[in-house]
């Protein structure tokens, strides 16, 4: 079995270097190519989308790893995990024809192209068509790779394996229910005030203001580099090479800064990945759901925390001091976490976050379903927007096309954001109990001991635990809703004086 596992590791690494071709020309199609590029540049993905998949649908390969896994109890538990989670994937794959994946990707390509012009004219109807003929591939895939209870759950399951419908209504029920109860009684509090945060703040010392925020959280950037995108998005080609994109709002600080923040855990993440498991399951994260845990750690948990920023505010006067004269520490951190609706997802406070993804969760599970078309499915966006965060949305660039997720076939992702929330909170529980003094170092303006163990308990393991299975090996519990709304009463105990 050693030299059909070292013939299997051969191959995967020959896929792994197809897809990250394909990644860095997605990269460069989003920072650098030219409009005039994007024909070819879909042909070009398209091309190698193919390639990839006929290498790992290849009958060598397919009885290669046939063996392997008819005789797994020879390899070792990682290897083991390997092979088990490359047969589930093969035997997925092998429900699509190579033509199915080409349409595919070329449908993706079409789909962003359409996007940004809808974004660029304010216009949903000029993204409608291609967004259809995307559903409808979704569509066509849930039958093709079969589900039990709702086909919906065959697009989570890329994202969040194991993900059910019937368990994620019931925790949507009860976040909606909690969260709505507790945001009533802040809305009961004298408001926090950010105007501050909205003053001009130049486009340049916002751009190296978020580098210094990067390194000071252990972002490497000797392996990645941070762009500028109509999105922002994390990539990697390879845990040595990372790389994040922000977008800067000269008219509002958070935009950019919590940006660069939470991509900046997603690049650690990857970042901490084993290199020498580079294309194995074992190099790979875990979960979507394990991904925003930790994004979502560094960008709320320490990100909008008093201690990160008594270790920062020096900082950002040093870039900013004429907007933040006579703001101390507790002011700005009052400020940034300030509790109130708005109209888009990246730039809502922690705690409205999880209205906007209910929001798409619904309306993404009802596009599958058949519940609701893709002909008025802004007005649908709108009217949820009115119902659960009390806002009018003035146009279809603040609401139906913020986000690029559709546009690139996601659908089934944007549950993980809300998961990804509440493992952080675990997690954070957890490090706050191992790390003796985790807040005194972060307010001494040292991360390092949080990566560290970040790294031992989360990036490590890549895919050789379930995401169920890591929570419970980090934290001795399953995921508990109860950590972030303990983390959330603390937290806003203080800054509402509640």
């Amino acid at each position: 079995m050693k030299e059909n596992y070292k013939k299997y590791v051969s191959t995967m690494r020959k896929i792994a270097d197809v897809n990250n071709t394909i990644a860095v020309l997605g990269w460069d199609k989003e920072i650098n190519m030219p409009p005039k590029g994007a024909p070819f540049r879909s042909q070009q993905v398209a091309t190698l989308s193919g390639i990839a998949h006929e290498i790992f649908l290849d009958a060598d390969f397919a009885d290669n790893l046939n063996a392997l896994v008819k005789n797994k109890k020879k390899l070792n538990f990682k290897q083991r995990k390997n092979v088990e989670l490359t047969y589930k994937s093969q035997t997925r794959s092998q429900k699509f024809s190579t033509e199915f994946v080409m349409r595919n990707s070329k449908a993706i390509s079409k789909s962003y192209e359409a996007w940004l012009a809808a974004r660029k004219a304010r216009d949903y109807n000029l993204f409608k068509e291609a967004l259809g003929n995307l559903v409808e591939i979704k569509k066509e895939e849930c039958e093709l790779v079969g589900y039990k209870d709702h086909p919906y759950e065959a697009l989570m399951d890329q994202f969040e394996p194991g993900a059910k419908v019937a368990d994620l209504d019931v925790l949507f029920s009860d976040v909606k229910k909690k969260l709505i109860r507790f945001t009533k009684k802040i809305a009961a509090c004298e408001q926090v005030d950010n105007s501050f945060l909205f003053k001009k703040y130049p486009h340049q010392k916002q751009w190296d203001f978020g580098l210094e925020i990067l390194k000071r959280i252990g972002y490497d950037f000797e392996a990645g580099r941070q762009d500028i995108s109509p999105h922002p998005f994390t990539t990697n080609f390879a845990p040595t090479d990372v790389r994040v994109t922000t977008r800067v709002n000269e008219k509002n600080f958070n935009s950019m800064t919590w940006g660069c923040i939470h991509e900046g855990g997603h690049a650690l993440y990857e970042q901490g990945l084993p290199v020498n498991e580079y294309g194995l399951p074992s190099g790979q994260a875990v979960s979507l759901g394990i991904h925003e845990s930790q994004s979502r750690l560094w960008e709320n948990n320490v990100g909008r925390s008093l201690p990160f920023w008594e270790a920062n505010i020096g900082l950002a006067k040093k870039y900013f001091g004429s907007n933040l004269k006579g703001v101390g520490a507790m002011k700005f951190f009052k400020a940034i976490n300030k509790v109130n609706p708005s109209l888009i997802r990246v730039e809502s406070d922690e705690l409205y976050y999880h209205f906007h993804i209910l929001i798409r969760y619904e309306i993404e599970k009802g596009l599958i379903d058949g519940t609701y078309s893709v002909d008025n499915l802004n007005e649908v966006w709108n009217e949820k927007y009115k119902e659960y965060l009390g806002l009018k949305v003035p146009n279809d660039l603040k609401g139906i096309l913020q986000d690029v997720h559709w546009a690139y076939g996601s659908i089934g992702y944007f549950p993980t954001y809300s998961l990804g929330s509440f493992y952080a909170a675990q997690f954070y529980a957890k490090a706050k109990k191992d790390i003796r003094g985790l807040e005194k170092q972060i307010e001494a303006g040292d991360t390092s001991k949080l990566l560290e163990w970040l790294r031992e308990n989360v990036h490590q393991h890549g895919k050789t635990y379930t995401a169920a299975q890591l929570c419970k090996r980090i934290t001795g519990e399953e995921l508990d809703f109860k950590y972030f709304m303990s983390y959330a009463r603390k937290k806003y105990k203080v800054i509402y004086d509640m």
